[in-house]
Order: structure tokens, then sequence, then C-alpha cells
């Protein structure tokens, strides 16, 4: 989901990153302090609405949408026999809203704007030492490893699948971790081959 921008003309996607940025938080803020399922729901349906307007596709958001709605379901049985179906609605439609409305910031802004966006933002800590460039590098080179994180760990199943041995966990988890280790390695090489490493 993250990273994953999707071009388009709509009122979302002419929209400035700040405003998306500030509204996101708003958001999660106003579900942190009226936790009620009513609100929740109502945040829910809002960002729908938001995505319907900023004509989502669904096809490529659905790949992380849907493992997690499996997870809130089962979150959401859990917590009904626990406390309630108004906590397990309340806590299950705000997780889904935020991360949906995380989803549709990602979407509808390119990479670049949020990049600009965080070097602003942090302009003002760079009297405490922090390089606002170096920060805004780090932080889009974790969103640019995240898919292809999860595409390592989605060959290294399907390789150990192919062997038979899916159902040890050691099978999976060894080669992704070296394939992943072998691409920061050279992720650090190609940024010190730029001179961007220094210091």
């Amino acid at each position: 989901m993250l990273g994953v921008h999707q071009p388009g003309t709509s009122p979302l996607h002419r929209l400035g990153a700040g405003p998306k940025l500030a509204c996101l938080a708003a958001l999660g803020v106003a579900l942190l302090v009226r936790p009620h399922w009513t609100v929740a729901s109502g945040a829910l349906l809002l960002v729908l609405g938001l995505a319907l307007v900023a004509r989502l596709r669904w096809r490529e958001s659905a790949r992380g949408l849907v493992p997690l709605a499996g997870f809130l379901l089962a979150l959401a049985a859990f917590q009904t026999w626990q406390q309630g179906w108004q906590t397990a609605v309340q806590l299950s439609a705000s997780l889904f809203a935020l991360v949906l409305a995380g989803t549709l910031l990602t979407a509808t802004t390119p990479a670049d704007r949020l990049v600009d966006l965080l070097v602003r933002g942090t302009r003002p800590f760079a009297r405490l030492g922090l390089d606002p460039e170096a920060f805004a590098l780090a932080v889009s080179l974790m969103l640019r490893s995240i898919p292809a994180l999860g595409e390592v760990f989605a060959e290294s199943r399907d390789a150990a699948r192919a062997r038979g041995v899916e159902r040890e966990p050691r099978a999976i988890l060894v080669p992704t971790a070296v394939r992943t280790v072998a691409r920061a390695h050279a992720v650090g090489e190609a940024l010190a081959a730029r001179g961007l490493a220094e210091g």
C-alpha cells in the first residue's frame, strides 16, 4: 500500500500534500479523543467516500487492504466476545479508516511531494544536528523498500513451496533475511558511490 502513487485528476489529487497530511493527523486525533463506535463508523464512511471521489483503483489497493480486513474481522470477533460489539466496531472501524486514509494519501500524492514536505517540516530541527535532506532520503528509501521486501518474502515463500518445505519457517525466513541484508548492502554501496553516505 505504501508509496504506490495512482495518477489522477480528482480534487484529492489536486490538493497539496500538506493539507492532506494535516487531515490525516486530525482524523487520528479525532478517533483517539472520541473513542466511540459511531465516530469510528462515520470516519470510515467518510474515508470510503473520499476514496470513491479520488477514483482509487481498488484492484491495486486490495492486495494490502484485504489481509488487513481479515485481521480486523478476527480482532472484531475477539473484542465482541470480550467487551461487546460497540468496542469491536470502534476498534476495527478506527484502524481500517486510518489505514485506508494513509493509503489514500500515498495513492493521490507523488512520493517526491511527500519527501519535499518532510524536508520543509524538519528544517527547524537542523539546529539540533538533524539533516533534513538525509532524513527525507531515509524515509523515501523506507517507503520504496517495503514493497521490495514484500516481494522478497513472497519469492522465498514460493521457492520453499516448490521444494515442499513451505511449513518450515527457516526455509522462508533465512533466504528472506539473507536477500534483505544483500539489498541493504547494495543500497549502501550505491549511496556511498554518490557521496551520500559520507559522515
